[in-house]
């Protein structure tokens, strides 16, 4: 994929809404038009958790998401530079970010959470204290935290979130990374073997560790995907991505197979 979607003109969603106090807490919504709502979807950007980066390259991938039925809020939170913004204040917001958009989205109850690299990290972590969905999906998350922090990923960022080295704070570490924790949520990693900016060492990792969570995990691996792929409507992983959101959507939820 030659583009760089990150510098394109972001797509204007339908809606904006607040869901706090600060500039940063509020999600931007797409409805499908001129055909059935599918189901609903919460995406939540990466960017290494700081502040320089916010939801706008995310823009692409909810539109395409909207054309094919899928009605999507994009959440923006606190990031690593804002007030609040780091561990645990920026997961706060996205706590906080999906119970506002599950009041909001038509079909909440058909629901699934994407998040790309950092946001992969809290949407795998949101999996953790969050059930009322029919799962996520992980695009080339950062699912490892100690493993990203010691491969110094963008210049030290896993420090910068967390407040710490794994050695100075590890209750921070464990208490931030999804990679330690059970989930009674459907887990599905999308991960590009080309991908440089976050490996997909992390992604393998995860599963491995994680396999025998009740809500189940797995992975797909996009051959020749960079890290911007899987959220580019024009790459070829998202007819992968697409298919696996949409599958997610019109699956049974794991609350009614348990009972």
């Amino acid at each position: 994929m030659n583009r760089d979607i990150t510098s394109l003109p972001p797509i204007a969603g339908d809606e904006r809404v607040a869901y706090g106090q600060d500039a940063s807490e509020f999600f931007d919504v797409w409805i499908p038009h001129d055909q059935p709502v599918r189901g609903s979807a919460i995406m939540i950007h990466g960017g290494f958790w700081r502040a320089r980066h916010d939801l706008t390259h995310a823009s692409h991938l909810c539109a395409a998401l909207a054309k094919n039925g899928i009605a999507i809020a994009s959440l923006e939170y606190r990031r690593v530079g804002n007030p609040g913004g780091g561990w645990r204040g920026s997961y706060q917001d996205i706590l906080a970010g999906f119970d506002a958009a599950k009041r909001v989205l038509p079909d909440a109850d058909r629901l699934v959470v994407l998040g790309h690299s950092a946001g992969g990290h809290l949407a795998l972590r949101l999996a953790v204290d969050r059930s009322a969905m029919r799962g996520v999906v992980a695009l080339a998350p950062v699912a490892s935290l100690s493993m990203a922090y010691e491969l110094n990923l963008s210049n030290g960022a896993v420090g910068e979130f967390l407040g710490g080295t794994p050695g100075a704070i590890p209750g921070v570490y464990a208490d931030a990374c999804p990679s330690l924790h059970s989930s009674m949520v459907r887990r599905v990693l999308i991960h590009g073997t080309e991908d440089d900016i976050v490996p997909i060492s992390l992604s393998r990792k995860f599963v491995k560790t994680r396999a025998d969570d009740p809500g189940g995990v797995r992975m797909i691996e996009i051959d020749g995907a960079g890290h911007f792929d899987v959220i580019d409507p024009e790459s070829k992983a998202f007819p992968t991505v697409l298919q696996t959101v949409t599958e997610m959507i019109d699956s049974t939820p794991e609350s009614a197979k348990n009972g």
